[in-house]
């Protein structure tokens, strides 16, 4: 069945021939196809259009039947008065006076059923067989894309929290970070935190560790027991004064979860690593923003937790020696979901490429991530060498390859027009 998105890339593609007529016999000249529309109103935009012996300027509409038209209400639309052109795949029914021209038998059929095939696949993503024959310099510039793509979705989600801070990018670092510090077992648990526990309160005593670390061991919920050792007891104090002066919140310590978690990634690990963050860069961002390359980032990173948990993994059990520090992989998470992300929306709403470009440019020097699709993408024969190429890749297979885009993928688009040119 003819599907509206492939008529989209035939009519975007100029991939009909060249003897166009309208339904009433008028010549057809696509002078330009206009641009593709994704909100509201028309398919294309500003197209310009010979018909006969005048040159029309205005929308084009596209459907795969002409009584669609009226099915989508377009008749009584006043978003649809300017359309010059109504492109259809099969003229069922007069609809309007809008110059109609039918597709039919007007592009080669052998694209269509390669599109078919594809979309029909039942393969892990629909080109997943020959995915590795696209030229390499194609599959590159479109990962390029891709990576910029993630970093615009990901600076929407960092907006929010900007519009809900007052636009206090400190804060917003130090939000993303908690996320991130908490992986995907505990990072509602972090946030949380991070929203009862602002970054203003404890940049106030960023100057000393034991407060800082007692207001997000006690806000967390970790200092509610009775305990023996002193180092407990003293953060308990501390955040009993803390608690009472900012009037802050405590959190149930139930929400933290440490089962089936290795006990570096433990939350009272994260916290303490966090608190010496705080303690060792005070307003961390405006470091991050002045730093060159990624070595100077993970230099601000590579803090350890304090001395008791050299000892310690949780509260009251005592382990054998071992110093707690924030460790390179734990960095690298933090510079791709936190970091670069940051900075690129700082350079969007700033209107400074450079600083886009520097965030672009520290996923790129970030070790490539490991995980399923990335794995999966490399049995196909796409292998990513650095950080920015996995966002890319994991941005093309769930805005992409999941949803079988493939009409509007470069990937796809070199599969199906050059099907017999791809050896």
């Amino acid at each position: 069945m003819m599907r509206e998105e492939f008529l989209y890339y035939i009519w975007e593609n100029r991939l009909t021939d060249k003897d166009l007529k309208t339904i009433e016999g008028e010549s057809i000249d696509i002078v330009a196809t206009g641009y593709r529309n994704t909100d509201s109103g028309p398919d294309f935009l500003e197209a310009k259009i010979q018909i006969g012996n005048k040159l029309w300027a205005g929308h084009v509409e596209i459907h795969v039947k002409s009584s669609d038209w009226n099915r989508h209400g377009h008749q009584s639309d006043k978003a649809y008065k300017n359309v010059i052109l109504h492109v259809v795949y099969e003229n069922d029914l007069q609809v309007n006076d809008i110059p109609t021209l039918e597709l039919k038998g007007h592009f080669d059929g052998s694209l269509f059923a390669q599109y078919q095939k594809l979309i029909a696949s039942k393969t892990w993503i629909p080109c997943e067989k020959s995915i590795s024959q696209v030229p390499v310099f194609t599959r590159l510039s479109w990962l390029d894309r891709m990576a910029v793509e993630r970093l615009e979705s990901k600076s929407g989600n960092v907006t929010k929290i900007l519009e809900a801070n007052q636009f206090d990018w400190e804060d917003a670092l130090y939000k993303l970070l908690m996320r991130y510090f908490g992986l995907k077992v505990n990072n509602e648990a972090f946030e949380y935190l991070a929203n009862i526990l602002p970054f203003k309160t404890l940049l106030k005593h960023s100057d000393n560790l034991l407060q800082v670390e007692a207001m997000l061991m006690g806000c967390a919920g970790f200092l509610e027991d009775d305990f023996s050792e002193e180092y407990p007891l003293l953060l308990k104090r501390e955040f009993s004064v803390m608690k009472a002066k900012f009037n802050l919140l405590t959190m149930p310590a139930e929400r933290w979860k440490f089962m089936r978690m290795r006990p570096s990634n433990f939350p009272t690990i994260r916290l303490a690593q966090m608190a010496q963050l705080v303690h060792k860069n005070g307003c961390l961002f405006s470091k991050i923003k002045a730093a060159k390359d990624t070595a100077e980032v993970k230099a601000l990173f590579d803090v350890a937790a304090s001395e008791y948990w050299e000892t310690h993994w949780r509260f009251g059990f005592s382990t054998e020696s071992k110093p707690k520090h924030l460790g390179e992989t734990t960095a690298d998470v933090l510079i791709i979901n936190a970091v670069a992300p940051l900075l690129f929306c700082y350079g969007k709403l700033h209107k400074d490429e450079s600083v886009c470009e520097t965030a672009l440019q520290f996923l790129e020097e970030t070790e490539a991530e490991d995980n399923a699709i990335i794995r999966h993408y490399a049995s196909c024969g796409i292998t990513a060498e650095n950080a920015m190429q996995t966002q890319a890749l994991l941005h093309l297979y769930s805005y992409f390859c999941k949803r079988k885009r493939c009409l509007e993928c470069r990937i796809g688009n070199v599969l199906l027009h050059k099907i017999n040119q791809i050896s």
